[in-house]
């Protein structure tokens, strides 16, 4: 909380609460001292796993709000989470936002509590996967690509294009990738396959890889069945992922920085690249369930979310890049080159995660592929169908 006593932003908060007209009780509510979040692996650390990544200590003993994390695998299961009601928020990816907003699983934040969110990178405020018709429904939490990981014994310089984990080939080390690569467990990763269409098959006319025809769906779901013969597992977990790459032959995936900086860090010979028809990647958002008990302890953790600090501590633990972009200065974890290192300046680069819909969003009408198909044909594709 910057630094603030628990006393003094409480008063700012009844204050605020004032002004708006908003009931006492909706800030000091029934049930308070504690809130319930949840959040993708490594995002709410206490210094359980490594002492020096702690963001939750210092901010219990400040608000007195003790912090319950339940921790979700994918986005599909932080949507079934939040569908049951008990949760006062969630670090939702793009691909689950608006499914929880069109869900009402969550409701718009009162950005007037949450003075940090000036702070926020001025290429997310107002980002359209957490806002919509002008109400802001989280506050943006950290960011990055999905790379390319690849194992720099086979690959003595970086793939090019993501043909090697899509299309049978052989691989520098004069072996076939198949049996040696990886896809993600997950709807959305049809995106990436998308994507890649896009490149390679132009005149499919593929402009955004979350707004499909029928035809280009298609086009992009015989590239799965075919990527089907040649992946080893689709990973979810990032740990089982790494540990593919260490002991079971694997090469080749999509993946998280995250992995990428845990294997270095073991001296794996291991990096990434982002590939010439570039990538998806999430920008992940703090978002307030629909009906918080927590309310107050919740809105005291999304202005603490921003602190620059634990913003750039986390980057460092997660290999992500934070939403402030005061956190690349502010964080001894992180280092002044982290940002640069974990990929500030590929913004431009990504696509980032977002719930694809009916309404295509390049403007073509109600003509695209809605999310509810994607999870579908995924799992026929993943089941061999």
């Amino acid at each position: 909380m910057n630094g603030k006593l628990r006393a003094a932003f409480l008063v700012l908060l009844v204050l605020a609460s004032a002004s708006l007209s908003i009931p006492l009780h909706a800030v000091r509510g029934a049930g308070e001292g504690e809130v319930d979040i949840v959040a993708w692996p490594g995002y709410i650390e206490r210094g359980e796993t490594d002492k020096n990544y702690d963001w939750v200590t210092g901010f219990e003993k400040e608000t007195g709000c003790k912090v319950n994390v339940q921790v979700a695998a994918t986005s599909d299961e932080m949507v079934a989470l939040m569908n049951e009601g008990n949760y006062d928020l969630v670090t939702a990816s793009g691909d689950a936002s608006l499914r929880l907003v069109a869900g009402k699983r969550v409701q718009p934040v009162d950005l007037s509590r949450i003075p940090s969110y000036a702070k926020v990178d001025k290429r997310l405020q107002g980002a359209p996967w957490y806002t919509v018709d002008g109400k802001s429904y989280g506050v943006p939490y950290q960011w990055g690509p999905n790379v390319l990981m690849y194992n720099t014994d086979v690959f003595k310089e970086p793939p090019k294009s993501w043909s090697v984990v899509f299309e049978e080939q052989t691989l520098p080390d004069g072996k076939s990738n198949k049996g040696r690569v990886q896809a993600y467990d997950g709807p959305i990763y049809i995106a990436d396959a998308a994507l890649y269409l896009s490149a390679k098959k132009p005149e499919l006319g593929i402009k955004d890889p979350y707004s499909l025809d029928e035809k280009q769906y298609a086009e992009v779901l015989n590239v799965l069945r075919e990527q089907r013969k040649l992946v080893a597992r689709y990973w979810h977990d990032a740990i089982v992922q790494t540990d593919d790459f260490v002991n079971e032959g694997v090469v080749a995936s999509g993946s998280w920085p995250f992995q990428v900086n845990l294997l270095q860090s073991q001296k794996k010979p291991i990096a990434s690249t982002i590939p010439q028809e570039g990538a998806t990647g999430w920008a992940d958002t703090t978002m307030l369930g629909a009906s918080a008990s927590h309310p107050n302890c919740a809105y005291l953790w999304l202005e603490h979310s921003l602190d620059p600090k634990l913003q750039g501590d986390l980057a460092a633990w997660f290999g992500s890049v934070p939403a402030v972009p005061d956190a690349c200065n502010a964080s001894e974890l992180l280092g002044k080159d982290g940002c640069k290192t974990n990929g500030i300046d590929n913004f431009d680069k990504i696509r980032f995660w977002r719930t694809p819909e009916t309404r295509c969003a390049d403007g073509r009408g109600d003509i695209c592929i809605p999310y509810r198909k994607w999870v579908t044909d995924y799992l026929a594709v993943i089941g061999g169908r």
